[in-house]
């Protein structure tokens, strides 16, 4: 029997966020994967306008995956014309077929949501997604009337879903309404707001389900 390899996650960062800030803010979960599990970080293709709370220092911008308004984005705004969502798509395909194999996916905030949609389309045939699972933290589904065909119906996908109770950028309802859409979802609960967490319950939780997708397991 080969020896077991670590699985490959896609990670697909936040808004306001890039894939180096998703790196640096995931170090403590890293290390919980360590020979378990790798990410790989990818850049959304869209660069948002400097904003005074970001870092000055930073030598990039922070992007996003799509918007509900021009240059913006409300997670729980209905946006009669969203934009941007196709060349995100096209950027999640270019990278799991240039980077990968890929076994999973890990997204965060406005990362799970666009992960969410990827796995609808996985779960329907779409070619350019051969992915098998999905971590998606605080995750919620898009509001645009546009985007309301990836929930149609139930995501045959299996699906960690990571809800914080004290999350005040994406509330811990909406993370458990994108959980409904899936059919079978695992969610985990932690008393914190909008991060990843990696504590010693999260780490558990995490190994668990990544567990079922190990290669070289049960052979």
């Amino acid at each position: 029997m080969a020896e077991a390899r670590p699985l490959r996650l896609l990670a697909l960062h936040g808004y306001r966020q890039s894939a180096r800030r998703l790196r640096q803010r995931t170090g403590a979960l890293r290390k919980a994967l360590r020979g378990r599990a790798e990410l790989v970080a990818i850049d959304a293709p869209h660069p948002l306008p400097a904003g005074a709370e970001d870092d000055p220092d930073g030598d990039d911008p922070p992007r996003g995956w799509w918007f509900s308004g021009p240059g913006t984005f409300e997670a729980g705004e209905a946006a009669a014309a969203p934009a941007g969502l196709e060349e995100s798509l096209s950027a999640v395909a270019a990278a799991l077929a240039e980077h990968g194999p890929f076994d999973g996916l890990l997204g965060f905030s406005q990362g799970a949501a666009l992960a969410a949609m990827v796995c609808a389309l996985r779960a329907r045939g779409d070619p350019r997604f051969p992915v098998a699972f999905a971590v998606l933290v605080a995750g919620f589904a898009s509001r645009a009337p546009a985007h309301g065909h990836f929930y149609r119906e139930p995501i045959a996908l299996p699906t960690l879903h990571i809800v914080g109770d004290t999350d005040a950028v994406i509330a811990a309802p909406l993370s458990r309404e994108l959980a409904q859409c899936f059919v079978e979802p695992v969610v985990l609960t932690h008393p914190g707001g909008h991060f990843i967490p990696a504590a010693a319950a999260q780490k558990k939780a995490y190994l668990e389900f990544l567990e079922r997708f190990c290669p070289g397991q049960g052979q």
